[in-house]
């Protein structure tokens, strides 16, 4: 409460509408479940960015996974993953053909499946905090088809493109335990690193607004119990031993330069995208769209929230999901029914 009083003083101090966006789905999913928006005056405008790893994946590369499975190939992945829907269905609907398709809570579990399948291929996804996991389970032999993705230059997107005006982002915490505070310095806008809990998330927005009403535009860090000035530096030595830096394909925005990780050439054997480049040449990726009607795109930018779909809660649902932000529990859609 006291924080609260905190934020609506120097809320009223600003005096105008002000946009702070959560770009981390375990931020969406404690802001929804805490109801933190209803907390906040009228002029406090939360809204949801690119958090979600499931959400961003591109539908040109689940629609390759969900290729490799019918033509054959076992895949594992994390379970979310298995009820995004493709131009040719799910990976949940592709293991009721028959496809040898199965979900694992870890890449550990992805490395014991391999042992008994060795033409296993692991779907990886996720953002700088999961890539070091896939880094160590590639080291070990684990066949891999990588979407995996650097976050912070989403964030950087989000600014250049100008779509929507921001005011201030709540930090990732999970990947910031990563890449430590230094980072985000290049981007000019008021930023707070924030833990998971409810007191956690509003102080962060405080911060935030005391930042705005200042004038100020600099990295502060509430989450100090975990983030560090450097991060993880062994984590990320691990990701750079296995993966560089390419190009990223997100939905949503589309090629992010720079934000893409991709196996380097001494493990091209176990590089999906190579050793299956055969089937993949044959899929026709024209159709690989948004489905029809979902504004998960959109949402991910931030520019609608998913009360605007026409869709929301209607025909797509936690247990039908139509888009990929219904699907997974860290997507803004699925949050948002939970609150």
């Amino acid at each position: 409460m006291q924080i609260l009083k905190k934020i609506k003083k120097v809320a009223e101090g600003i005096g105008r509408d002000v946009n702070l966006m959560e770009v981390c789905g375990t931020h969406t999913q404690a802001i929804s479940r805490y109801g933190i928006r209803e907390l906040l005056p009228k002029n406090i405008n939360l809204i949801t960015g690119p958090g979600c790893p499931v959400c961003v994946t591109a539908q040109k590369d689940i629609d390759a996974i969900i290729n490799l499975a019918l033509a054959g190939v076992p895949v594992a992945t994390y379970g979310d993953v298995l009820r995004v829907r493709g131009v040719f269905g799910s990976l949940d609907e592709a293991r009721e053909k028959g496809a040898k398709v199965f979900d694992v809570y870890s890449t550990e579990d992805a490395l014991k499946l391999q042992k008994k399948i060795p033409k296993l291929v692991f779907f990886g996804i996720g953002f700088d905090t999961t890539t070091p996991m896939t880094a160590y389970a590639v080291k070990k032999g684990l066949n891999i088809f990588s979407t995996h993705k650097l976050f912070l230059p989403a964030m950087e997107a989000l600014l250049e493109m100008g779509e929507i005006k921001i005011d201030g982002f709540i930090d990732p915490g999970h990947v910031s335990a990563i890449v430590g505070t230094e980072p985000y310095k290049s981007m000019k806008v008021a930023q707070v690193i924030t833990g998971f809990e409810a007191q956690d998330v509003l102080e962060g927005i405080y911060l935030l607004l005391k930042q705005i009403m200042d004038g100020r535009t600099d990295v502060e860090n509430q989450y100090s119990r975990v983030v560090q000035k450097r991060g993880n530096p062994k984590a990320r030595q691990m990701i750079f031993d296995v993966f560089e830096i390419g190009n990223g394909d997100w939905r949503g925005f589309g090629i992010i330069p720079n934000s893409g990780l991709e196996l380097k050439k001494k493990y091209i054997k176990q590089d999906a995208k190579i050793v299956y480049k055969n089937i993949l040449d044959k899929i026709d990726f024209s159709k690989s769209k948004e489905p029809a009607g979902c504004a998960c795109g959109e949402i991910i930018r931030g520019l609608k929230t998913p009360q605007q779909c026409p869709m929301f809660n209607k025909s797509c649902t936690p247990e039908n999901p139509i888009g990929p932000c219904m699907v997974s529990v860290e997507g803004a859609c699925n949050a948002m029914t939970r609150r």
